[in-house]
């Protein structure tokens, strides 16, 4: 196959999972994250690691380079690196929403436009890009999450029709609820943020339920697969949703009114 594939945020969870499943269906996988430590048994599949944090221009830059000396292409990027940091919009500090914006949007979209040029010169490519649910509507106490996977939605609209005229195919993954530490992450955040503020009960709440349904999430390994369903076709849809709660939440956002799907979500917090 030797499809040259670079996925981030590799060290954990979907990312992790992805590199696995797809190094041992034949591809070249560059995993890179920050957290290096945790990818030895990445390296012993077969693996090529990568110390990058996508925050950081040098370390970006100097990634996308070193596949490109080595293999002189790559085929395939995952954007799948990111976090959520939950607190309500009035608490959160604005250092710390611009870093949850640096990490899930601006990272992602540095590393496309680092290796849009290789992709445009071989006439081919993949591009996915790692939403979420989350970003097609929105709950309270995750607004800079959302916030930046809606804006991941949109960059990757037009991201598509930018590039289609190229051979290049741009992919939107929307999971549900996984099994990742992604909620622990956020609802550590979430706890910190309204700790002695107007939101703590509502804060308390949302966590309590987070846990509840933490037991009904989706291997990370199912939505690996949803990646590598989508890169393997040949005409890929534009996008692909998995795990827990997705296709019922998507359901109801499409057919209900801002105000019903509101009352829906709040339901859920009493």
């Amino acid at each position: 196959m030797n499809k040259v594939v670079l996925i981030t945020g590799a060290s954990s969870g979907m990312g992790k999972e992805t590199a696995k499943l797809l190094v041992q269906n034949g591809y070249k996988v560059y995993a890179a994250a920050r957290r290096i430590q945790l990818m030895g048994d990445l390296q012993q599949l077969g693996c090529k690691i990568i110390e990058m944090d996508v925050s950081q221009e040098d370390a970006m830059v100097n990634g996308i380079n070193s596949i490109l000396a080595e293999e002189g292409k790559i085929d395939i990027l995952i954007n799948n690196a990111g976090f959520g940091s939950y607190g309500a919009i009035e608490d959160v500090d604005l250092k710390d929403a611009r870093y949850q914006l640096e990490v899930n949007l601006f990272g992602a979209a540095r590393l496309i436009q680092l290796v849009i040029p290789a992709m445009r010169k071989q006439k081919s490519g993949k591009i996915v890009n790692i939403s979420s649910i989350g970003g097609k509507f929105a709950t309270p106490l995750g607004g800079w999450y959302h916030a930046s996977k809606f804006a991941m939605e949109g960059l990757s609209d037009s991201l598509r029709n930018e590039l289609k005229t190229f051979g290049i195919d741009v992919i939107v993954i929307e999971p549900g609820g996984v099994q990742t530490e992604w909620a622990d992450i956020a609802m550590d955040n979430l706890i910190k943020a309204s700790k002695d503020r107007p939101y703590e009960k509502l804060a308390n709440q949302f966590a309590a339920l987070s846990k509840k349904g933490g037991g009904k999430a989706a291997l990370p390994i199912d939505i690996a697969r949803l990646i590598q369903k989508a890169i393997v076709s040949k005409k890929p849809k534009t996008r692909y949703s998995g795990g827990y709660g997705a296709s019922l939440l998507l359901f109801l956002n499409k057919v209900l009114s801002d105000r019903m799907l509101d009352k829906v979500l709040n339901s859920q917090f009493k």
